[in-house]
């Protein structure tokens, strides 16, 4: 697939340069990024830990273009997200971003070849289904294809929206807390599925987890406190 290409020569596809972001408006306005500077190697996974509240799952929206930085810029696979409108940020997502939540996020009147195959209709692929049923036959769905969501268990749930997440061979997998919801088993065969697809497709890979265990499963770690990045590990201090 195609890729937005930069005109910097770097081997970073994520790089957030001064970010800062507030949600809210008036007396419930609240700064959750400040002056966030990192950046993200193609092909690396990165573990991004800290506190409830220090500003990870925003982070996350942010490099998604899901949230909109007040200052700063947000370079993601070539693309500075805050030159870009509402319009060219969702074609942009389609193409270069796949997303995994904690609550799967699944559309509950589509069957789980259906919600793979949606964003790839949207990309108008006319190969749609064929690619959604290879890809649920990956993650170990295959018999699976045609149930629904309530027929199926919270981690078959999660298989099926990490193979949306992957059908679009997106350059980037962003995931929040995609363990949260699921029991300890069950977690670490999601984790183990998520990083061996990614590792096998040189797809980036940025997570939010209060598991430890799986974020130092990453090749770097992140920690945020109170909406900044406070420690790297030493491979991006190398950088």
């Amino acid at each position: 697939m195609d890729r937005p290409v930069t005109e910097e020569v770097t081997d970073s596809v994520i790089e957030l340069d001064k970010v800062h972001l507030t949600l809210g408006s008036g007396a419930s306005r609240v700064h959750i990024l400040k002056g966030v500077d990192l950046a993200i190697r193609d092909g690396q996974s990165v573990g991004i830990v800290g506190p409830s509240g220090s500003g990870k799952s925003t982070l996350l929206m942010a490099m998604a273009g899901l949230e909109r930085a007040d200052s700063g810029r947000i370079v993601v696979a070539g693309a500075d997200l805050t030159k870009l409108d509402e319009s060219a940020l969702a074609r942009f997502r389609g193409r270069n971003i796949g997303i995994v939540f904690q609550s799967f996020h699944l559309i509950p009147t589509m069957t789980a070849l259906e919600n793979v195959a949606v964003p790839l209709e949207l990309q108008g692929a006319p190969d749609a289904f064929e690619r959604a049923r290879a890809e649920l036959e990956s993650v170990g769905l295959g018999p699976r294809v045609s149930h629904y969501p309530a027929e199926l268990s919270g981690g078959e749930q999660q298989r099926v929206a990490i193979a949306r997440a992957l059908a679009p061979m997106p350059a980037i997998v962003i995931a929040d807390e995609p363990t949260g919801n699921l029991d300890e088993a069950t977690g670490r065969e999601i984790a183990s599925l998520m990083f061996s697809a990614a590792e096998a497709r040189n797809t980036t890979l940025v997570l939010v987890s209060h598991d430890p265990e799986l974020a130092e499963r990453c090749d770097r770690v992140v920690e945020m406190h109170s909406g900044t990045v406070v420690t790297r590990d030493a491979a991006e201090a190398a950088q």
